[in-house]
């Protein structure tokens, strides 16, 4: 145990204790004597979960998961994926079927409130827009007015909808759905003007249309998505080994740190650099982790900038501009992570 003072006004003396290393969690605990983290995901999102030509998943939510099996094993291939449905995911990491959801899933009061689960940070800034076919002859959502739309029930986007429609004095026909799927073949298939749901969504979901240059994405975005991984309530520990992963990747790219040059940055005279490879300092004991867990999810997995880039950034089909996912310290962006130290 370490003793740190503070002299407060000059002249009370003010001591608190950190301990050097944490205990281990149940969940950290469960995982280690399986061998693997069991991570709930989407059943299928292009971009964030989708299987590749080998049937390996790929996307921005799988890379999430694998960033935690690095930090833990060192082997970021040592997670087992959980397909879930909108309407099963939170029950799912409730009974512990799953240790962490990594799903396209939005922060809100009520779901951080009263669903006995935490929200381990932001991954991914979004907001709700409308795709509509270009020969409907619509610029605006506020032009919408008496539209059939295909939206996913049990979402927040079903409430956003119904929100956005009633403060707007506007009606609408909902064409409900129970999978991001059916919505998809829904709206293909003319079964309804319009499609809702995450702007991210409907750009990845554009390319899986019969005729994708038919469509377009209107311009309004109607409400704030903040999406990142859940973990259940109670264990803090595990809580802070998800989000300080979150962390960990932001920090690498707010530094430079990337998978490429990640064993030369070892070398950084940075304090924080350091601190973040487990050059310096017991970082890692204090998530009862090894020291360099950093190091092997910017090794393995990459930086944030990395992540986005390989799933969702330029080089992709969806060429997404990152805008608020960009850093802080770049126009547009709002991304950030506290100071490891």
């Amino acid at each position: 145990m370490k003793l740190f003072c503070l002299l407060v006004i000059a002249t009370n003396l003010v001591c608190f204790s950190v301990l050097g290393t944490a205990h281990a969690g149940p969940t950290l605990d469960a995982i280690k004597a399986r061998g693997f983290v069991r991570c709930g995901v989407h059943r299928g999102l292009k971009g964030f979960c989708w299987p590749d030509d080998k049937g390996n998943l790929d996307g921005f939510d799988v890379d999430m998961c694998r960033a935690l099996a690095a930090a833990i094993f060192g082997d970021k291939n040592k997670v087992d994926f959980t397909p879930t449905l909108t309407e099963d995911r939170f029950r799912l990491l409730q009974s512990g079927k799953v240790d962490v959801l990594s799903r396209n899933t939005t922060w809100t009061f009520s779901r951080d409130t009263s669903l006995d689960l935490d929200f381990a940070g932001v991954t991914f800034y979004d907001g709700q827009s409308f795709m509509v076919r270009k020969s409907l002859g619509k610029k605006s959502a506020l032009e919408l007015n008496g539209a059939s739309i295909c939206v996913i029930t049990g979402t927040t986007t079903e409430l956003n909808l119904a929100e956005y429609f009633r403060a707007n004095g506007m009606k609408y026909k909902p064409v409900v759905v129970k999978k991001s799927d059916d919505a998809v073949m829904a709206y293909d298939a003319g079964k309804c003007d319009v499609f809702t749901t995450d702007r991210s969504g409907l750009a990845t979901t554009m390319i899986r249309l019969s005729r994708p240059d038919d469509h377009m994405i209107l311009r309004e975005i109607i409400s704030k998505e903040p999406l990142g991984p859940v973990v259940r309530h109670g264990d803090n520990q595990w809580g802070d080994i998800v989000r300080w992963s979150i962390n960990a990747m932001i920090i690498a790219e707010e530094k430079g740190v990337t998978s490429v040059n990640v064993d030369k940055m070892k070398k950084a005279t940075d304090p924080e650099i350091r601190r973040l490879l487990g050059i310096e300092g017991d970082f890692g004991k204090m998530l009862n982790l090894s020291n360099d867990w950093a190091y092997w999810i910017i090794k393995l997995v990459g930086n944030y900038g990395e992540v986005y880039e390989r799933n969702l950034g330029y080089n992709t089909p969806f060429k997404l501009e990152r805008g608020l996912n960009e850093l802080y310290s770049k126009k547009g962006g709002i991304l950030f992570a506290p100071p490891m130290h």
